[in-house]
């Protein structure tokens, strides 16, 4: 009932696509993949149902299947098998690397689509005199050159939001604290940093987005998923006060994305010099 409601709900307002697919994931590492496919077809047949008398066509539902359930199902099995959550995270990247070729793959021209589906924003933007035509047409120039990267990265950051919530929710109900210390204790491999420093040479080569742009955006929700986990462990080891790691949240939503590509060097600089581990050969300060 969760998944199918909120699913269909998630058409309206996306945020309540987490919580539509947080319930597949907790299903999933609770009892199996084979119970958690369970829940998923379930909810994709009444969600059918529902939108077929709503809408007048089942076919929206194809959708939430393979955009919101199925990869969060898969990502739940990894995890519940692996016990990794660095797999599972990096196992989410290379899904979202893939979906970066298959764009490449099947539109001649991810841009000018891209472009084609933006004309309204520009339009708007003209319209409300936020920007001249020209100013707007050679912004949203450039961000379509961009979106095939952004739009799998949001995919990938999506996934695994909805995975974290139904892992905390397995925790909650199982064993109280235990996501806080596997997020905490997140490690990427090197070669994921590796592979960020190589994708940014390339493009600095090739002066603008590509086929490596678009690859190294996906990869930066790695780094900043990873710089989380070492502010988080600054926060717990230090034992700073809650309203520091809300603040923390706060400054990423007013200043998106600039306090996000910060998070994100931290991971990255993590991934090599090992933050965690320095911080806590340092005396703990204790809270008053």
């Amino acid at each position: 009932m969760v998944v199918a409601a909120f699913g269909l709900l998630s058409l309206i307002l996306p945020l309540f696509g987490l919580i539509s697919s947080a319930a597949v994931g907790l299903v999933t590492l609770r009892d199996g993949v084979r119970q958690g496919a369970v829940a998923v077809g379930i909810a994709t047949l009444a969600s059918a149902a529902i939108a077929a008398a709503a809408f007048g066509s089942p076919l929206v539902v194809a959708a939430l299947l393979l955009v919101l359930w199925v990869p969060v199902l898969g990502l739940g099995a990894l995890l519940r098998y692996s016990r990794s959550l660095a797999l599972t995270v990096q196992a989410a990247a290379l899904v979202g690397v893939v979906v970066v070729l298959l764009l490449r793959t099947l539109v001649d021209d991810p841009a000018a689509a891209w472009l084609a589906l933006l004309q309204p924003i520009e339009a708007l933007l003209v319209r409300d005199q936020v920007a001249t035509p020209q100013l707007a047409k050679a912004m949203i120039g450039e961000v379509a050159r961009w979106m095939s990267g952004a739009f799998a990265a949001g995919l990938v950051l999506q996934w695994l939001v909805s995975l974290f919530i139904g892992r905390w929710w397995q925790a909650m109900l199982y064993n109280p604290g235990g996501f806080g210390d596997e997020l905490r204790s997140l490690r990427l491999s090197r070669w994921v940093g590796l592979a960020g420093l190589v994708l940014l040479v390339v493009i600095g080569v090739h002066h603008g987005p590509g086929l490596g742009a678009d690859v190294l955006v996906v990869l930066s929700v790695l780094w900043l998923l990873q710089g989380l986990a070492v502010l988080h462990a600054l926060h717990h080891d230090r034992r700073l006060a809650l309203g520091w790691l809300i603040g923390l949240y706060v400054l990423m939503v007013l200043f998106m994305p600039h306090a996000e590509l910060l998070v994100a060097c931290i991971g990255l600089v993590d991934i090599w010099a090992d933050i965690r581990t320095r911080m806590a050969t340092r005396p703990t300060v204790p809270r008053d």
